[in-house]
């Protein structure tokens, strides 16, 4: 798993774009890993980011240190709390509203594995994921979508996994809770237009209220390091482009739903994983 860079911020910064000038996201998981890569891509199509993390705080200022080297000026934050309780999420959301103004993109991308055979999983194990990965996407989607009806536009963008699309073995906690991730989306995205109508924000030329998901295959982050080389080689053989996602491919899909220009595309779940589930 040496082979594995976990972590994309060693690389070039390059601002590809202006489509998220002046809009605000907000990150769970920010700090490392996917949510390293979403903060940089989102960023480097203009956007200012908050990013959220557990605990990790020397991680969290040292991601911060590079981001604001690579992005000056461009206006970045990190805030800790934890996904699974309520209070913080709410806490967190408000921190974000008081140092930036505003919350334009919502990107919940927060998750921990445990993982064990159905038959030997602990209630702590089932619950202690289902916490964080669902019920945290919903805490922290909650206080935004409130403050992003009250202004009329907004991205709400879930990152899952294409395990919880296929179901994997030893992983019925996150199979669960990913595959959680994918009916909440479809009903906030219709929650979402139902409010707006109801009160005249739906517009034909209006930017509106969005949610999607997008599920990743087996990406090429910490997450997998504990995973033996040829077990990984295995999983490499079943993929149909015959390697590991890079956290920047997901990035890239994430910022197009966050953008303007992606409107029209709501409730939706986008496959990003080298045609595993094909």
């Amino acid at each position: 798993m040496n082979a594995i860079s976990t972590t994309p911020l060693d690389q070039p910064t390059v601002m590809a774009g202006e489509k998220l000038a002046g809009k605000v996201a907000l990150v769970t998981g920010g700090s490392r890993g996917i949510g390293a890569a979403i903060c940089r891509s989102l960023a480097s199509q203009g956007a200012s980011v908050a990013a959220g993390y557990s605990g990790n705080t020397d991680r969290a200022e040292q991601f911060l240190k590079e981001f604001e080297c690579d992005f000056p000026g461009q206006g970045a934050s990190v805030h800790q709390g934890n996904v699974s309780n309520p209070e913080d999420c709410r806490r967190v959301v408000q921190e974000v509203l008081e140092r930036h103004g505003r919350i334009d993109i919502l990107v919940n991308n927060a998750g921990i594995t445990m993982d064990k055979m159905a038959m030997k999983m602990s209630v702590e194990e089932w619950n202690t994921v289902l916490a964080v990965n669902l019920s945290g996407s919903f805490y922290m989607a909650q206080p935004v979508l409130e403050h992003m009806v009250e202004r009329g536009t907004g991205r709400i963008i879930f990152v899952s996994s294409v395990i919880g699309e296929t179901g994997n073995i030893g992983q019925a906690n996150y199979a669960a809770s990913k595959a959680g991730m994918l009916g909440l989306t479809k009903t906030l995205a219709k929650e979402a237009a139902f409010i707006l109508a109801r009160a005249g924000k739906l517009v034909d030329d209006g930017i509106g209220i969005t949610v999607n998901t997008v599920t990743p295959g087996f990406v090429a982050t910490e997450m997998l390091e504990a995973v033996p080389e040829k077990v990984l080689d295995k999983i490499r053989s079943q993929i149909p482009v015959g390697r590991l996602c890079r956290p920047e491919e997901i990035a890239r899909v994430v910022h197009f739903l966050a953008a303007d220009a992606s409107a029209y595309i709501t409730g939706q779940v986008w496959g990003v994983n080298g045609g595993l589930d094909m």
